[in-house]
């Protein structure tokens, strides 16, 4: 099974940065060549798929993200990061990191809050 860990959450003033890590591991789970993305979720909504990476680092992000987040992943360790810079309210939810096909069991998630 694996497990899928985010950090890096907190609440910073619109405009400000974070950086969110995912840690992934388990047995069998192949990191290294497949799609990973960060997905963001507020309450009464889906959990929407804001940043992706392909196993050849490829990138495709939201709209609502283009040009401010940086998705990346290190296969030797297994994580995936999210540089997050010049930040909204509405970027404001639970970011959850997962394998864009196929997902595993979804971790805790990091709570980011963006006040104005």
């Amino acid at each position: 099974q694996v497990q899928l860990v985010e950090s890096g959450g907190g609440l910073v003033q619109a405009g400000g940065s974070l950086r969110l890590s995912c840690a992934a591991s388990g047995s069998s789970f192949r990191f290294s060549v497949r799609t990973m993305g960060w997905f963001r979720q507020v309450p009464g909504k889906q959990r929407d798929l804001v940043a992706q990476i392909t196993s050849a680092r490829s990138t495709d992000y939201a709209d609502s993200v283009q040009g401010r987040f940086t998705i990346s992943r290190d296969n030797a360790r297994a994580m995936v990061y999210l540089q997050m810079n010049s930040l909204k309210p509405e970027d404001t939810g639970v970011y959850y990191c997962n394998f864009v096909r196929d997902p595993e069991v979804w971790g805790q998630g990091t709570l980011v809050t963006v006040s104005s």
